[in-house]
């Protein structure tokens, strides 16, 4: 009698619901003049996961931070703005302004990921004067 053949394993596709592949993406600008700069263009498709942007300077924190998937803005708020209505500690809107003496470092990441079909763009639009630097880390994965 022959032995009976194993069944099958089932494959395993979507990385178990995680996400696949994490990298992260940096993009920096030094002595920014006033005006918008893209920071990290991302094509897609992917998941976004979570992403800072780091201003050192500045004279009055008119700064806007900016992230678009697929067209659609996401996150359009200015440093002061971010203090000012209180986004200092966790929560769940997902957007935390972390600030030293030298640094402001507003914090993107949502309870959930977001998927991007076409397009992830982060970019400041920069509104005052002093800035030395902007450098932004973007987490995403597919």
């Amino acid at each position: 009698m022959a032995p009976t053949p194993r069944a099958a394993r089932p494959t395993t596709t979507g990385c178990l619901g995680g996400v696949c592949d994490p990298e992260r993406t940096q993009g920096l600008i030094t002595s920014p003049a006033n005006g918008d700069h893209g920071l990290v263009t991302l094509r897609g498709p992917g998941v976004f996961l979570g992403a800072e942007v780091v201003k050192q300077g500045g004279n009055n924190d008119i700064t806007f931070v900016i992230l678009d998937i697929d067209g659609r803005n996401v996150t359009n708020i200015s440093y002061a703005a971010a203090k000012n209505g209180g986004l200092v500690a966790q929560n769940p809107f997902g957007l935390v302004l972390l600030s030293s003496s030298a640094l402001k470092n507003l914090t993107i990441g949502f309870p959930s990921p977001l998927r991007y079909r076409r397009e992830l763009k982060l970019a400041v639009t920069v509104n005052e004067t002093g800035v030395v630097q902007i450098l932004a880390n973007v987490i995403h994965g597919r």
